[in-house]
């Protein structure tokens, strides 16, 4: 499980639908939940979470696309199995997992050392822990 820490900015609701934004080092985070703790509120610090296959990698990426989290990160470790690989990069003061493809490792021919773009979409974010005193 891949943790992050962040602090709320904003909350957005309609009905039972909750856009939450975060700060993360001056990067804003987005996540789209049905439900939200009613302890979560402006300012709130939160550990969030995301599993190491609903983080998507890009390299040399240059465009439009719908994923509402886009992180620059440098590729720390390449652990390749028989059928998927295992991409460590770290993100600021956090090492987050991406579980890819072997095939597509190779193909985009990822190496450690390199910056690359990892992608959360907002539903795969969660509230793990609630982090204020």
């Amino acid at each position: 499980m891949n943790t992050i820490e962040a602090k709320v900015k904003e909350i957005q609701s309609v009905e039972n639908l909750n856009i939450v934004k975060f700060d993360f080092h001056k990067t804003t985070l987005i996540m789209m939940s049905l439900e939200l703790n009613k302890d979560v509120k402006i300012e709130s610090k939160i550990k969030l979470s995301t599993k190491s296959t609903h983080i998507g990698i890009a390299k040399s990426f240059n465009g439009d696309i719908s994923y509402s989290n886009q992180l620059k990160a440098k590729i720390i470790n390449i652990d390749s199995g028989k059928l998927l690989s295992s991409v460590t990069v770290k993100v600021y003061d956090s090492l987050l997992e991406s579980i890819i493809t072997k095939e597509s490792c190779q193909k985009m021919n990822l190496q450690v050392g390199e910056t690359i773009t990892v992608f959360i979409e907002a539903n795969e974010l969660s509230i793990l822990e609630i982090l204020n005193d």
